[in-house]
């Protein structure tokens, strides 16, 4: 009888688990929400999807013998999925504020921190922001919400993401050359 009560102990204990881990994936990836509305005004839309098991299938396609398709192989092997929403239109004003202010919220929840927000008070701005979610030193979530008068795009990487192997792919694949640094703690010595 004390066997049987300990076996489910640990498969109670075993749940718990199992449950906080899937809470804490699915709080990395943002809900779109229904965009029907904006789809309907959109000149162009973009939806991109890839979870776990498209990101693995795409990666057999990398050869490990190239070094830069190596680097890109490492990377998405600690992904969950990238999710990719974008809109644009021929006019100014088809989404609205509280368009974005729904995706925002989710960025501002537990675990999430903006670490880029840039914002233009021109005629024809562009407001962006970047948010990171972290689980101790490791960052295991990214989105991005971009948004202009004609244009709003939404990118939301889940999973381990490494800065140091995302900025030695710069010049790469077509990313841009930005003279990204990572700052580490053994360089400040």
């Amino acid at each position: 009888m004390k066997s049987i009560l300990i076996s489910i102990r640990l498969i109670c204990v075993a749940f718990f688990a199992i449950g906080l881990l899937a809470s804490a994936a699915s709080a990395q990836r943002i809900q779109f929400g229904d965009f029907a509305q904006l789809e309907a005004k959109a000149a162009e839309v973009v939806d991109v999807t890839l979870d776990e098991k498209m990101l693995q299938l795409a990666s057999k396609f990398l050869s490990s013998k190239d070094p830069e398709q190596a680097k890109v192989k490492e990377i998405v092997a600690g992904l969950k999925g990238v999710y990719v929403k974008s809109f644009e239109f021929d006019k100014d004003g088809e989404y609205s504020k509280e368009d974005i202010d729904k995706l925002r919220a989710q960025v501002r929840g537990p675990g999430w921190s903006r670490i880029v927000g840039v914002t233009s008070r021109r005629a024809h701005g562009e407001n962006v922001e970047v948010s990171i979610m972290t689980e101790g030193d490791r960052i295991i979530g990214l989105a991005v919400i971009a948004a202009e008068p004609r244009e709003l795009t939404i990118i939301n990487i889940v999973g381990l993401i490494d800065l140091d192997k995302i900025a030695a792919l710069q010049g790469n694949f077509g990313i841009p050359r930005l003279d990204l640094e990572i700052n580490r703690k053994s360089d400040k010595k």
